[in-house]
């Protein structure tokens, strides 16, 4: 729930500099266009514009974290393989003789040197 607080907290966040930014434009295009004659062309633009980028951060979020989730659903279930490979490597009885033989071997050398010595 926290998250997805924080998720609308930055949308909204977001939204408003985008209209603060874009309130600032069309207070310039205003008189540009009286002065150049240009009629309602830039500030259409500019509303157009803004829209668009307030649709697109509040469509990108939802997307983004439904890609997460998939993501993370991947990831745990390559771990969960990976893991029960794993446990039937370590619970095979030719790893435990590979192991007994490691010892064996370890301990043969170092019989070896106390004997040198």
């Amino acid at each position: 729930m926290k998250n997805n607080e924080q998720k609308t907290a930055y949308q909204v966040r977001t939204t408003a500099i985008i209209w603060g930014c874009s309130t600032a434009m069309l207070a310039i295009c205003v008189p540009l266009t009286a002065i150049a004659q240009s009629g309602v062309i830039l500030p259409l633009a500019v509303i157009i514009g803004a829209s668009a980028g307030t649709v697109a951060v509040w469509r990108n979020t939802r997307k983004s974290d439904s890609n997460k989730i998939i993501e993370s659903q991947d990831r745990l279930t390559a771990i969960e393989t990976r893991i029960i490979d794993l446990e039937t490597i370590c619970s095979s009885q030719e790893f435990e003789q590979e192991r007994k033989f490691k010892q064996l071997e370890s301990e043969q050398v170092d019989l070896r040197i106390s004997n040198q010595g």
